[in-house]
């Protein structure tokens, strides 16, 4: 039997760990093995295998040098065996055809910002899943708690992404983005002139989300209209549940366990200025956000907006969260065409183009 990839392995443990809400030193113990393997030639790998001193080298334990040992008698390991057997159920047919139509995902993070993972690293678990297209949307100045980019990070952070794309798998790119803070006026927290650079601006509330009706309504109606302002992310700020340990590390830096009401507005009021300047709704996939509640994925739909179904991800793992916005996109009765993400980077492109 012949041997398989060892590395491969691990990060596809470190993966499903991610994606099924694992704690987060499950994850890194996985990922940091990989990365002290990875420097390795693979010769020097097989035979500390052998000889029983992979653990010699820092961040390899005894979990992960038995994953190492099973792999590369070519048995696939068990602790990966576990993982698959015990993955989450399918979904209906409605989800898992919705599913199946999205082309990328227009909301993820990384390093940057508070993301727990470099871009490279998103962007090759972004192709592992099958995507055209991942846009990169880090944090923008005032949310300090998320690292967030000045504008000077941002434009090196547009040369790297550059540098990357030239790098990565034919047929896959990093679309350059931002997930720019709302602030208290309904400006765009970054410089316009970058804003217009952007492939995709995706705008939130991170603060201030106590606000009254009247203002938090005015606040949002004046940051839809801005044509800079592609996808309303996260659109209630609601958390209906703690996030599990596995969300909680270095993967979400910027954030903490708690839950959180809905932010008061006039949803028919925004969701009306979502469809006449065009501006996708988001529907985000996070298991702890469940954003917007289903009641106004509903009325954002009778309303005639499009949507974005995009996974908010902080760590590799967490991009495959999309079936969880598709589920509740299907219970809804969103149409495939109303979804941007459904559409090739080049229809994207174009749309978010056209609406500047």
């Amino acid at each position: 039997m012949g041997a398989r990839d060892p590395i491969a392995d691990l990060r596809r443990i470190a993966f499903l760990l991610e994606r099924a809400n694992e704690a987060t030193y499950r994850v890194r113990a996985f990922r940091s093995a990989a990365t002290a393997l990875a420097g390795l030639p693979a010769a020097e790998v097989a035979e500390r295998a052998g000889n029983g001193t992979l653990t010699d080298l820092a961040g390899v334990g005894d979990v992960t040098a038995r994953c190492v040992a099973e792999s590369l008698a070519g048995e696939e390991p068990v602790y990966l065996r576990r993982l698959v057997a015990t993955e989450g159920s399918d979904l209906d047919a409605e989800a898992t055809a919705l599913r199946a139509a999205l082309k990328g995902d227009c909301h993820t993070h990384s390093d940057w910002s508070d993301g727990g993972s470099p871009i490279e690293e998103m962007a090759l678990a972004a192709v592992e899943l099958g995507h055209e297209y991942m846009v990169l949307t880090d944090h923008s100045p005032r949310l300090t708690v998320a690292r967030g980019l000045t504008a000077a990070r941002l434009r090196r952070q547009l040369d790297h992404v550059a540098q990357v794309n030239a790098a990565l798998p034919e047929g896959f790119r990093i679309l350059t983005g931002i997930e720019v803070d709302i602030l208290a006026d309904g400006s765009l927290d970054q410089d316009e002139e970058l804003l217009a650079r952007l492939d995709v601006v995706v705008g939130s509330v991170h603060s201030g989300l106590k606000d009254d009706r009247a203002k938090m309504t005015r606040r949002m109606l004046t940051a839809v209209a801005n044509p800079h302002l592609d996808i309303l992310g996260h659109v209630t700020g609601r958390m209906v549940s703690s996030r599990p340990a596995g969300v909680t590390g270095p993967g979400d830096k910027g954030h903490r366990a708690r839950t959180r009401a809905e932010s008061d507005f006039d949803a028919d009021a925004v969701f009306a200025a979502c469809a006449e300047h065009d501006t996708a709704v988001e529907i985000n996939s996070r298991p702890e956000r469940q954003d917007p509640p289903k009641r106004l994925i509903r009325r954002a739909l009778e309303a005639g907006c499009r949507f974005a179904i995009d996974t908010d991800a902080h760590a590799p793992g967490q991009l495959d969260w999309q079936r969880f916005g598709c589920e509740r996109a299907a219970l809804c009765g969103v149409p495939a065409e109303r979804v941007v993400n459904t559409w090739s980077a080049e229809q994207l492109l174009e749309w978010t183009r056209d609406r500047a």
